[in-house]
């Protein structure tokens, strides 16, 4: 009988151990993933700078305009192989953003609501940003990328 007693008190520890172990692990992943490191923080324009047709598109869409908005070298870096190069565009950051105003509006370039090399391109500047990555290593990765797509509308890189 004691010796059942001894199995069934084993159990119980293991399994309340167990259970513990459990709860710890979840506890301490869920603080480390809530945590976003600093390089992991884009700063993207608030939503409400962008025209409505803009605001109520997909979210890659959306979150490359207000990319764009924020980060103006980050895309002007880069060029676009969608072909824009025959509409004046002169690096990615063209897609998105037409001009500036001296009184600071925005004029918006529509041409990213509808060609996803642009969003494709403009989102893996934003992941590499995101993991630390350099300028030149961003564009190396662009033209690596996408040359396959088009003809690049910046000038090589040398």
């Amino acid at each position: 009988m004691k010796n059942n007693q001894v199995i069934k008190f084993s159990f119980r520890a293991r399994f309340s151990l167990l259970f513990l172990f459990i709860l710890l692990i979840s506890l301490l992943s869920a603080c480390s993933t809530n945590n976003p490191t600093r390089e992991s923080i884009l700063d993207l324009a608030p939503l409400s700078v962008l025209p409505m047709d803009m605001q109520q598109s997909p979210v890659t869409v959306r979150e490359s305009y207000q990319f764009a908005v924020a980060n103006p070298d980050a895309l002007k870096n880069v060029p676009c192989y969608c072909g824009c190069n025959t509409m004046g565009h002169a690096s990615n950051y063209d897609c998105y953003i037409q001009e500036i105003e001296p009184s600071g509006d925005i004029v918006f370039d529509e041409h990213a609501l509808g060609c996803s090399i642009c969003v494709d391109i403009s989102q893996d500047v934003m992941k590499l940003t995101r993991e630390g990555k350099s300028a030149p290593e961003i564009r190396a990765f662009i033209d690596l990328t996408y040359a396959q797509y088009g003809p690049s509308n910046m000038p090589p890189v040398e």
